[in-house]
């Protein structure tokens, strides 16, 4: 793709992200396009469809959040790359919740797109416990699995932006029950 067509296809799945978690499906995709610098035309010659808008933002999204870790183990130490990891879970559930009309009819028709999406995020938050394990600020036996239901189950209570607090409190519950020592 030429540099200026990846840069409007980006643009558009970050406009596109920002208006599902607000709007939901049913976001305006005229909007999306405005909000993206480019215009409508330029949209559905990328995404001639909204469910391909959709699936393409959730495959983008969660690309996005399972290369954070190795991005942000450059930059942080481990326990602060993992916390900071987690926040960004929690605004990819929101995308995701913003999507969910239209998700499970994507999910079903491209078979093996949820388990590959859970995999990659499963992945992800292993190198961030192995960082964290080898620098001796994570306990050992902890399951990847099991920090992600655990983070699925903090998008359950607390995902909505008016939340935002109670998630910042069980996120941070959350981390001090994975530190080395406790």
């Amino acid at each position: 793709m030429r540099a200026d067509a990846q840069l409007n296809h980006d643009r558009l799945l970050g406009a596109a992200a920002r208006a599902f978690a607000r709007d939901g499906t049913e976001a305006s995709l005229k909007a999306i396009a405005q909000e993206a610098g480019v215009g409508i035309g330029t949209l559905y010659r990328r995404f001639p469809t909204r469910e391909t808008l959709i699936e393409a933002t959730y495959r983008n999204e969660t690309t996005r959040l399972g290369e954070a870790a190795a991005k942000l183990l450059k930059k942080l130490a481990p326990l602060d790359a993992l916390r900071t990891w987690m926040d960004r879970f929690v605004d990819y559930m929101a995308t995701k919740h913003g999507m969910a009309e239209a998700l499970p009819a994507i999910l079903a028709a491209e078979g093996d797109l949820r388990m590959a999406s859970r995999d990659l995020l499963t992945e992800a938050l292993a190198t961030l416990l192995a960082a964290g394990v080898t620098a001796g600020s994570i306990r050992k036996d902890v399951d990847p699995n099991d920090v992600l239901m655990a983070l699925g189950g903090v998008t359950l209570i607390a995902g909505d932006p008016a939340q935002h607090e109670l998630a910042d409190r069980l996120l941070d519950l959350l981390v001090d029950g994975l530190r080395y020592g406790t």
